[in-house]
């Protein structure tokens, strides 16, 4: 599929994660190794401080970016559900800077490894060409359908 087609995927069809914790708005890169997500920070977000988002929210846009990768081969290419997963690890975590409002993030995982139902992930979030989050993540899916 192609950036727009992509981007025209109704998130939450990817997603166990249901509004107001929702941290991704779009897939728009999905291959076997490399998937990209985009975010736009919004005034109504759960985790906005005096318009900087906390950077738990950045964790979990990584993590929900790896779900959407999952989603997206599980509605996509095996033809099932959604099924749920979870952070078993974050290593090597960077916050440069903090996201702020209005600002759209572009949130890219890089398979490392992938071993039954663990991936390795590494993850750089950007804002624009600026690197403001570098980190490791580990996911753990299950055999669970999201509801």
């Amino acid at each position: 599929m192609t950036e727009t087609e992509l981007k025209k995927i109704d998130i939450l069809t990817l997603l166990p994660q249901r509004p107001p914790f929702v941290m991704i708005d779009h897939l728009t890169h999905f291959d076997e190794v490399v998937t990209t997500t985009e975010f736009e920070v919004r005034a109504d977000n759960l985790f906005m401080e005096n318009g900087i988002l906390n950077p738990c929210a950045l964790v979990e846009n990584i993590a929900q970016t790896c779900a959407a990768r999952m989603g997206y081969i599980n509605q996509y290419i095996y033809q099932e559900s959604v099924k749920l997963g979870f952070i078993g690890s974050i290593k090597d975590l960077t916050v440069l800077r903090p996201a702020r409002l209005g600002e759209i993030l572009s949130t890219k995982i890089e398979v490392l490894e992938e071993i039954m139902q663990m991936t390795l992930v590494e993850a750089t979030v950007k804002v624009g060409a600026e690197t403001i989050v570098t980190a490791k993540m580990k996911i753990a899916l299950t055999d669970i359908d999201a509801q």
